[in-house]
């Protein structure tokens, strides 16, 4: 449906739609700020759900609105301290009552709060930012830590199951989709060398050692909002993929994205290291304000979970490339497989400075 105007208006109680413009730069789902002239707030975010992906799309607003509305309780009973902000992204309901709208030609659209005052970095600029990110992170664990998972449905099966795509991949590796050359070379050997050592925390998880919780399944740093005016974390947005699963897959992919300072779109993929820096200010970020919620075990599969969410990532990029780009947006034939190249090359990274990592870990924990 190109007339976004009328996808906008299904979700305006009063007052019209005078801009619409694309928002954000995700993977999945096509994203837009929308501005109307009514009284009240002058924006909200739009989007039309990737149902290719989310194949229950109303599970996943259900999820949402558990997930917001149980933020939204615990704050209202333990209000933070004056001066202090979190902001949830409110479900935003159409014309219809219902939380989402269908347009004609099928494509499924939600509508959710707009953060005001606030901005999103792909890349982290500095120690403090770095911090404020993975206290934000934490700050979601915090108040979702008293939401049983059973209350979540699995909207995306398999997600962040690491030997689930190790299967896929080997899978479409046997079909003999590439075209050699010294870098699929190189990936190819990548992911043999270490599929063995990826299933570490599925394992950790049928022993008993780990446990589900309530997680947001993409905490990215452009997913965790910066106030524009103190720098401080003030909401975490993207909550399609929030379900039950472990923390360590969050906690490893904030870690992840905040630590490579050239960013996973970078072509640049052979000068891709890991910031040993900004490891350390997001992990004390983050347990100034989730440690209570975690166990030695818990602390013990940091390290794991940073390295095999960087290692996760590279495999999905790279079977995408391999059956033709099905899954990410991409902008070019080679998109995915760069986005490969420098999620194996971050690995490397962090492997070759586990003992550093390892006492990070320790010293925060």
């Amino acid at each position: 449906m190109n007339n976004l105007f009328a996808v906008g208006e299904q979700f305006t109680l009063q007052g019209g739609v005078v801009d619409v413009r694309e928002f954000g730069n995700g993977n999945i789902n096509n994203t837009f700020l929308v501005t109307v002239d009514g009284k009240g707030q002058k924006n909200f975010v739009l989007q039309r759900i990737n149902t290719r992906v989310f194949r229950r799309p109303e599970l996943v607003m259900s999820n949402m609105r558990t997930c917001t509305e149980h933020v939204v309780r615990r704050l209202q009973r333990t209000p933070l301290s004056a001066g202090s902000r979190w902001e949830v992204p409110r479900v935003l309901f159409a014309l219809n009552g219902l939380d989402h709208w269908i347009a004609p030609d099928s494509s499924f659209w939600r509508a959710v709060s707009y953060i005001t005052n606030s901005q999103s970095l792909d890349t982290i600029k500095d120690t403090d930012h770095a911090r404020e990110v993975g206290r934000g992170l934490g700050m979601f664990h915090t108040l979702l830590s008293d939401l049983t998972p059973d209350s979540l449905s699995d909207t995306l099966e398999g997600f962040h199951i690491t030997p689930l795509y190790l299967r896929h991949y080997e899978e479409v590796v046997v079909k003999g989709c590439a075209r050699k050359s010294p870098e699929v070379n190189y990936c190819l050997r990548f992911v043999r060398d270490r599929k063995d050592w990826a299933h570490v925390l599925e394992n950790a998880k049928e022993r008993g050692i780990l446990h589900l919780r309530p997680i947001h399944g993409d905490p990215k740093v452009n997913n965790i909002m910066m106030d524009t005016m103190t720098g401080r974390a003030v909401s975490i947005v993207d909550l399609d993929t929030v379900k039950p699963g472990l923390v360590h897959y969050d906690i490893g992919d904030c870690i992840r994205s905040g630590c490579n300072q050239l960013g996973e779109e970078t072509d640049q993929w052979e000068k891709v290291r890991f910031d040993a820096d900004f490891c350390r200010a997001i992990l004390q970020g983050y347990l100034s304000m989730a440690r209570e919620c975690l166990s030695g075990n818990d602390l013990f599969y940091i390290y794991d979970s940073i390295r095999l969410i960087a290692f996760e990532l590279g495999v999905r990029f790279f079977a995408d490339y391999l059956e033709g780009n099905v899954y990410f947006k991409v902008r070019y034939p080679e998109h995915n497989f760069v986005r490969a190249l420098v999620q194996f090359k971050l690995t490397e990274s962090i492997e070759s400075q586990e003992t550093t990592i390892r006492e990070i870990i320790r010293e925060n924990g």
